[in-house]
């Protein structure tokens, strides 16, 4: 059973930063290129970012651009986005997903094979 878990949100002030990871289990990790997600109350989940399989290549969405990073540990199972000079508009629940797709295409819900819980991030001005 697939199964992918976040951790890591919180509330913290406008300026602070967080960590969030994602953890998979029955799947072959290094197989997948791994995004995350947010989605705010009344809106639609939008992309935040994406890592491929190997780590070696990221895309962000450009409302995070030079302050979000993503990155991945193959060895661990685990995805990582380190969140910096965090703004009240950050406040959403954040997903991580996993996709068998080519790093560079995937940018859709649609797109992604699995989800995560999610975890909330909560920046208050």
């Amino acid at each position: 059973q697939v199964q992918l878990v976040e951790s890591g949100g919180g509330l913290v002030q406008a300026g602070d930063s967080l960590r969030l990871s994602c953890t998979a289990s029955g799947v072959t990790f290094s197989r997948y290129a791994m995004g995350w997600f947010r989605q705010a109350p009344g809106t639609e989940r939008e992309f935040v970012a994406i890592i491929s399989q190997s780590g070696s290549s990221t895309a962000y969405a450009d409302s995070v651009k030079g302050r979000f990073t993503i990155s991945r540990d193959n060895a661990k199972n685990t995805v990582y986005l380190q969140m910096n000079g965090l703004k009240p508009e950050d406040t959403a629940v954040y997903y991580c997903a996993a996709t068998l797709r080519a790093w560079f295409s995937a940018r859709g819900t649609n797109d992604y094979d699995y989800w995560g819980q999610g975890t909330q991030v909560t920046v208050s001005s």
